[in-house]
């Protein structure tokens, strides 16, 4: 990745920064498609199987090439991948839940 820091000039400048963390606001995230979230979104969210069950919330995202996995702490943890329309099957950011063909005892 890429960025631009101002009053950040030279590339001695940039090797001093490198290992530091870099915030933004959320307001200055570019607008997402339809189905498409960033994991900030997420975090936090509670994750619930088609039968209701609840099976925690959302605690980190990973990346693992193939495609991004929910760490989901419960009464116990599960790496469930985010893969839409196969295993979620519904984000609902407004009341924070994400439901998924996942069975509780998996």
């Amino acid at each position: 990745m890429l960025a631009k820091l101002t009053g950040i000039e030279s590339r001695e400048q940039a090797a001093e920064l490198i290992g530091s963390k870099i915030y933004i606001w959320p307001d200055q995230l570019p607008e997402l498609d339809q189905d498409e979230y960033y994991w900030s979104d997420l975090i936090g969210m509670q994750v619930e199987s088609l039968q209701s069950e609840v099976l925690g919330q959302v605690d980190d995202m990973m990346e693992t090439g193939a495609n991004d996995v929910m760490v989901v702490k419960g009464d116990r943890d599960r790496l469930i991948p985010f893969v839409v329309d196969d295993i979620v099957k519904e984000v609902d950011l407004v009341s924070r839940r994400i439901i998924v063909d996942w069975q509780a005892d998996f």
